[in-house]
């Protein structure tokens, strides 16, 4: 687990260090210097420089890279510093290091190097002007490009961009940000480290999900124990329509691989007599119908999710009248942990989140941008340029954990925050969401008394399992049931990983 700061909360942290008794000089040769140790440098080098302090880190670059006998030149805005910058400005100039100003350079071919230092993580709006042209510049130019702290151009709290810098490697400092993760980051940062420059964090708990907090959600099983301990489940949903949903949650990869007990899969009767030749562990519980949609009676669902600690409801299910009832009863009824997933959550849009109040036991959502836009009463441009603190809100505000999924997942509960920095685009295909409903259900089940980490966690090996399946298949041609079937392939590596000694 790693920390993230906003953008605010870093800026709040450096000032506190410096206040302290940590110059600000120093804490930008720090920064310069992890910067210089981070990168694999070609000659020759630019060090592209803007105003404000992320330059300076860039000046105190520069000197170390001529020390290294790298030769590198200095692209200035303007002849505009802050006070630690002038420092390490000054310095360059005694090592005589070229300077040349943007308005003088046309082209940045011929470089081995570049090192972009014109934003930080303080950035925001939209990269105008001279600024813009360099982004260009620095991307056709080929050379290897290393962003300092955050991509010039990129929001450091929603990683959202007009026009950003494409890096081969952005070396964060001090604290990951959100902007590192969400949104368009992936798509702009071929590779990403952060480096400790000895600022404390003062942030509002928002952690990174990695391998070793998954590997948490499965300790050592005890050879005294039985199926019941590990979770009775049941995963409801399907229609004539959308028969394949129901079938990837319920997939022995995507559920009882993920470590549940017993799988109760609960769907219209006619799609459980289909399935009933490839489901061997898991136990059909038919559903009444019509045409094969779900029709809703309540006995049946009383029995359906009698005696099991967590039940997920949604996939597949089709939109319809007799959906929000489902949903209606789920929340009002179900004491156990309950998950809305696909048409589950737009039946929860229909009726309204009002209903979250009535929940007698403990709700998690996983909506989409688009569901979450459905929920929430934003629209998607308004939550991709604030999706943390609209995710926390509405949490906080519902009483529920919601699990927003994305290029970067936010998982929150309103007053602790999990980012998950796992999975491909090639899990942008029909059935991704459904797999995570299927592991979801099973962590959830395991771990009641916290399920925020078994949340996130099962983001994590979602996301680990579609990386899997890219890697053998391919992005365009992986499909959600390669990622189903990779999931015991992640799970046991986290199993698999050292852990304390017992006494």
């Amino acid at each position: 687990m790693q920390e993230i700061l906003t953008v605010a909360e870093m800026r709040q942290s450096d000032a506190a260090a410096i206040a302290a008794g940590t110059p600000g000089q120093e804490l930008m040769r720090r920064a310069g210097e992890g910067i210089f140790r981070a990168g694999k440098w070609k000659a020759p080098a630019a060090v592209v420089c803007g105003t404000g302090n992320n330059a300076g880190d860039g000046f105190v670059l520069a000197g170390l890279l001529a020390d290294a006998g790298i030769p590198c030149e200095i692209l200035l805005q303007e002849e505009k510093f802050t006070p630690d910058g002038r420092y390490w400005f000054d310095r360059c100039a005694e090592k005589k290091i070229p300077v040349r100003m943007w308005a003088d350079v046309s082209s940045l071919n011929g470089y081995g190097s570049i090192a972009d230092c014109i934003f930080g993580t303080g950035f925001h709006g939209s990269a105008a002007g001279e600024a813009a042209r360099m982004i260009r510049m620095i991307n056709e130019s080929g050379a290897n490009t290393v962003s300092a702290d955050i991509n010039s151009g990129l929001n450091g709290d929603n990683g959202m961009a007009e026009t950003a810098v494409h890096s081969d490697l952005t070396v964060s400092i001090g604290s990951w940000k959100p902007g590192h993760f969400l949104n368009m980051a992936k798509d702009t940062m071929a590779e990403k480290v952060n480096i400790d420059i000895g600022i404390p964090p003062i942030g509002h708990g928002i952690r990174l999900m990695e391998e070793t907090d998954a590997a948490e959600l499965y300790p050592p099983r005890k050879h005294f124990s039985h199926k019941g301990v590990y979770g009775y489940i049941a995963l409801i949903g399907g229609s004539f329509r959308y028969s394949g949903a129901i079938r990837l949650a319920a997939m022995a990869n995507a559920a009882m691989r993920s470590g549940a007990g017993v799988v109760r899969l609960c769907a219209p009767r006619s799609l459980c007599e289909k399935m009933m030749p490839e489901i061997l562990e898991a136990t059909l519980f038919p559903l009444a119908e019509d045409a094969g949609n779900m029709v809703f009676r309540e006995e049946e669902f009383r029995e359906a999710i009698r005696g099991t600690k967590t039940a997920a409801f949604g996939m597949g299910a089709g939109m319809s009248g007799e959906t929000e009832k489902a949903v209606r009863y789920l929340t009002e009824n179900y004491e156990g942990t309950l998950i809305l997933d696909a048409d589950g959550l737009n039946a929860l849009a229909a009726i309204g989140t009002e209903q979250l109040k009535n929940a007698a036991g403990k709700v998690i959502l996983t909506p989409h941008i688009g569901e979450f836009a459905r929920l929430s009463g934003k629209t998607a441009a308004e939550i991709q340029n604030s999706p943390v603190v609209l995710a926390e809100d509405f949490a906080g505000k519902h009483g529920v954990i919601l699990l927003l999924k994305g290029p970067g997942t936010i998982v929150t509960d309103g007053k602790e925050t999990w980012i998950v920095d796992r999975g491909t685009p090639g899990m942008a295909t029909a059935g991704s969401g459904d797999v995570l409903s299927g592991i979801l259900t099973a962590t959830a089940a395991a771990h009641p008394d916290d399920l925020l980490k078994a949340a996130a966690g099962a983001a994590w090996i979602n996301g680990r399992a579609g990386e899997t399946a890219a890697g053998r298949f391919g992005e365009a041609a992986m499909t959600a049931g390669d990622t189903a079937g990779c999931t015991a392939e992640v799970v046991r590596a986290l199993e698999a990983m050292e852990r304390p000694v017992r006494k």
